[in-house]
């Protein structure tokens, strides 16, 4: 993808977003939650991809990737005013939706527009496809890496200001009160991306963020969560119980350990 393909995808964006703010107020500040989200992938993305020497054309699409990843979420809030997939749709599968109603991807070429859909579908997907060429496995796992590591600055952002602006969307209307699952905590110690499926409660969900941990593919995304700290944060609005911290020490050990390794030695074994 050249350069102007990847400007022309970014000015439509910028036009498409621009058109679901309605000047209600609690209805924007999701909207806009949405648009910042992207931008702040964006930023992620260009931080993996400079340790990877990819050509320039490669680079361009990884940050087309970027830039759509979320595309239906927009269309996802009008619909239902949420951004809970399983009370509402697969925004994934939406934002491919929205591309081929709003013809963007006819002028990509067909390879590139392959992986940009691929990558697209299955970057809030459980597992990777089976079968996938490795140039498509990469950049799915480049756009899985800067997604959290911007979701987590989303949620610890908000658990600092929850009490002064709370805000359902964030929370996906899940009770806030002390319970932690069972399920979430094991999957931690069984270093396992945790199934939303058992999630009950809003500390199942900060825990189902620190299990993200184990599903990141790039020494550079480890180096970054260590930088921003966010797994600490996440920690501290935790109940401070010997189970979940013991759990949280588990999984800050494995962050530590995969930001020390040798790039080549991280990296190798996860493209």
């Amino acid at each position: 993808m050249n350069i102007d393909e990847l400007n022309r995808l970014k000015n439509w964006f910028t036009a498409y977003v621009s058109d679901y703010y309605t000047g209600e107020p609690d209805y924007d500040r999701n909207i806009r939650l949405k648009e910042e989200h992207t931008d702040h992938v964006c930023r992620n993305m260009t931080d993996l991809i400079d340790p990877l020497n990819l050509s320039g054309n490669d680079r361009h699409l990884a940050e087309a990737i970027a830039l759509f990843h979320d595309v239906g979420r927009f269309e996802q809030y009008r619909l239902y005013r949420t951004f809970f997939d399983r009370e509402s749709e697969n925004h994934a599968r939406l934002g491919l939706k929205v591309l081929a109603e709003k013809k963007i991807m006819p002028s990509i070429e067909r390879s590139e527009r392959r992986i940009l859909s691929r990558a697209i579908a299955f970057h809030n997907a459980a597992i990777l496809p089976q079968n996938e060429s490795s140039r498509s496995l990469l950049f799915m796992k480049l756009i899985r890496d800067a997604d959290k590591l911007d979701i987590w600055r989303v949620v610890t952002q908000y658990y600092r200001e929850k009490k002064a602006s709370p805000n359902p969307a964030i929370e996906l209307g899940l009770p806030d009160g002390p319970e932690c699952s069972p399920e979430l905590i094991q999957a931690i110690w069984n270093n396992t991306f945790a199934s939303i499926g058992h999630i009950r409660t809003l500390n199942d969900f900060k825990l189902l963020q620190i299990s993200w941990v184990f599903d990141l593919n790039f020494k550079k995304s480890f180096t970054l969560l260590t930088e921003r700290g966010y797994i600490d944060q996440i920690r501290s609005v935790l109940p401070q119980r010997p189970e979940v911290l013991r759990a949280v020490d588990h999984a800050l050990d494995h962050v530590r350990q995969a930001a020390s390794q040798s790039y080549d030695t991280l990296n190798s074994h996860n493209l």
